[in-house]
């Protein structure tokens, strides 16, 4: 069935119970038209996916549809897969984690895959035991997707024998395993062989200071700032920006939202959405390279 003659006979059957005030339904009528006129009348509601309306949502937004609004329509969008979903049309409601866009919240820029290279490859004294350590974190941070937090709570046993995959402890405890690419396992390797020099025995975490004891924050901040100036990037970098980065290259490879939430560690998709900027900045251009819909849009 497509969605159109679904909706129609949604909102028809919606009248005739009125279980809704005629208020509700013809402001539910007319955010549903929009959707409709976004997929295309011929349609099918089984081929709608979360793809489908994340790109929905960045259409709104591009728009300068206010986010309140967008999740008013987001609201009617649900119930009609909901309905669909108690008729066994379909078996998964493709709207019930994507929230609209929320405003006045800052993330990190996305470095494009050359500025990342450009700073990844930034040569480094080979005697500069500091440098060594930093391009260790560097690389995990970004073949990794890895917080900070995550790669500084490293201990030596769980990077040990320089492994293709590590199991890390993220927000809320929760664990979960993530690969480790070939330049990342690299770096670490030639970290491991230099740490024995600032080993005391403070500490069992991977990464340490010249004194032995854990690494700060604010420290790797600070350098990865002054590398990126090095580098020639005319941008402060953070290093959150570099797992911002990771997800958004990996998302623009493969398209996969779910792989993305899962690399990251997020609980809810809509947060992996909101993370990546999917409804209104890098969701434009996958949207439109590879739905299967996006070239019957105007």
């Amino acid at each position: 069935m497509t969605f159109h003659a679904f909706v129609t006979r949604y909102l028809d059957d919606m009248r005739q119970t009125q279980r809704r005030s005629n208020k509700t339904i013809e402001a539910y009528a007319r955010d549903l038209q929009q959707a409709i006129g976004f997929f295309g009348e011929d349609t099918t509601i089984q081929s709608l996916d979360t793809l489908s309306v994340i790109g929905w949502v960045r259409s709104l937004s591009a728009q300068r549809i206010a986010g309140r609004s967008i999740g008013r329509k987001l609201s009617a969008l649900r119930g009609v897969f909901q309905e669909a979903i108690n008729q066994r049309l379909i078996k998964v409601n493709p709207a019930v984690d994507v929230r609209p866009p929320k405003t006045g919240k800052h993330l990190p820029n996305a470095l494009s895959p050359d500025a990342m290279q450009r700073l990844l490859d930034f040569p480094i004294n080979p005697n500069d035991i500091e440098a060594i350590r930093d391009q260790a974190i560097y690389e995990l941070l970004y073949s990794s997707g890895l917080r900070l937090a995550e790669v500084l709570g490293l201990t030596v046993k769980d990077v040990y024998g320089n492994p293709e995959e590590i199991r890390v402890s993220g927000k809320g405890n929760k664990e979960r395993i993530v690969p480790v690419g070939a330049k990342a396992r690299e770096a670490l390797s030639q970290w491991l062989k230099q740490r024995s020099e600032w080993d005391h025995g403070h500490t069992d975490q991977a990464f340490i200071t010249k004194r032995g004891l854990s690494v700060s924050p604010r420290t790797i901040q600070r350098r990865l700032n002054l590398r990126a100036q090095a580098a020639g990037l005319d941008q402060h970098v953070h290093p959150h920006a570099l797992r911002h980065s990771a997800a958004t290259h990996l998302l623009e490879s493969s398209g996969d939202l779910r792989a993305i939430q899962e690399f990251l560690g997020h609980q809810s998709l809509s947060t992996t959405q909101i993370y990546t900027h999917l409804d209104f900045q890098h969701l434009a251009e996958v949207y439109d390279r590879a739905h299967p819909r996006a070239k019957t849009k105007s």
